[in-house]
């Protein structure tokens, strides 16, 4: 019998240019598996073992490292049953965030390594090499300290930059910590229908600038129903400064309202504000690099957890880690330089 490899490849069942077909609805149409096997009349893991060599060719690319220059890292869960049975629930994945000529982030998803850690960002680092690790210029992390290490130890050239997104969200956990501590200090209970705190909830983890006029007045009655209220008002007025530091249009005017806030918040008499004080100054290079790299932010990396889960969802869950790396590097466009 002859062989055709240009037509079919050696033992496999499927033409060439239906692969190519095949990896195109994964990637671009957001197709599964088994619809793509449906169509083509066939199973699963015959259409399973006619892509995953070229998927695997792909990822073994070394080209498609090169030109990183701002790198993104984030945690994500990949599945829900024993650690025992399936590993680690927990994978660490880096993002490309570099831009292109016209300054926007083109985010594509670099790798996926089991665990969340330090330790597992560090090898994948030590892994990729001298020249790469020199190429990165701007690492953005959420405030996760042992991915700060990790960069400290491997990007040693690299400024960390600490996403705002998540900056912005201690600030407004630590006004629900003072909103849910003040309830229990004036009423003795959790926050009820009716209760003047509880009923502002949600304007307190909106930006001022956005409130409507009776969202305004809703807030100034809740405030003064009670002389403790003014803690929780105090606290909102804080994070509200934190938060006003990234929307300004100059960034020099920007820095200039971090620095302030990092240095009072530590003094604040309210001690969750205190609290998240000391965590920015922890933070406070990292803080305020977003004002030094053009606004470098991890929102591609969250970007792209959004397309994983995505998939994820649509495969209904995976059982092999391997085949859901794979997978997730070619819907990320983790598999293109």
């Amino acid at each position: 019998m002859e062989q055709l490899p240009g037509l079919v490849a050696r033992r496999g069942s499927i033409t060439t240019r239906a692969v190519g077909w095949a990896i195109g609805q994964l990637r671009r149409e957001h197709a599964t598996v088994h619809g793509i096997a449906r169509q083509l009349g066939t199973s699963w893991k015959t259409v399973w073992r006619a892509v995953e060599p070229e998927l695997e060719r792909l990822a073994a690319d070394e080209s498609r490292f090169e030109n990183v220059t701002t790198l993104g890292v984030d945690e994500h869960i990949w599945h829900h049953v024993d650690p025992r049975k399936r590993g680690p629930k927990e994978l660490t994945g880096m993002v490309d965030l570099s831009r292109d000529a016209d300054g926007k982030t083109r985010a594509r998803l670099l790798d996926l390594v089991p665990g969340r850690s330090g330790k597992a960002y560090a090898s994948w680092l030590a892994e990729r090499g001298e020249a790469f690790r020199q190429n990165v210029k701007v690492a953005a992390l959420d405030p996760f300290a042992g991915y700060k290490t990790a960069i400290d130890d491997q990007l040693e050239d690299a400024t960390a930059v600490l996403d705002a997104f998540h900056v912005v969200k201690l600030g407004t956990a630590a006004v629900d910590e003072v909103r849910r501590r003040v309830q229990q200090d004036t009423l003795g209970h959790r926050g009820r229908t009716g209760d003047p705190l509880y009923g502002i909830q949600t304007i307190l983890r909106a930006g001022a600038e956005n409130l409507t006029e009776k969202q305004r007045t809703r807030l100034a009655a809740a405030i003064e129903a009670d002389p403790a209220h003014d803690e929780v008002f105090v606290a909102w007025q804080c994070a509200q400064q934190l938060r006003s530091a990234y929307h300004q249009k100059d960034l020099a005017e920007g820095r200039q309202i971090a620095e302030k806030v990092v240095d009072t918040f530590h003094t604040c008499p309210i001690p969750e504000i205190a609290r998240l004080g000391r965590t920015l100054r922890r933070w406070r290079a990292a803080f305020l690099a977003y004002f030094t790299t053009g606004r470098s932010s991890n929102g591609g990396t969250e970007a792209v957890n959004g397309i994983i889960e995505l998939h994820r969802r649509l495969a209904r869950g995976f059982r092999n880690r391997d085949n859901y790396r794979l997978r997730m590097l070619l819907a990320a466009g983790g598999l293109t330089p």
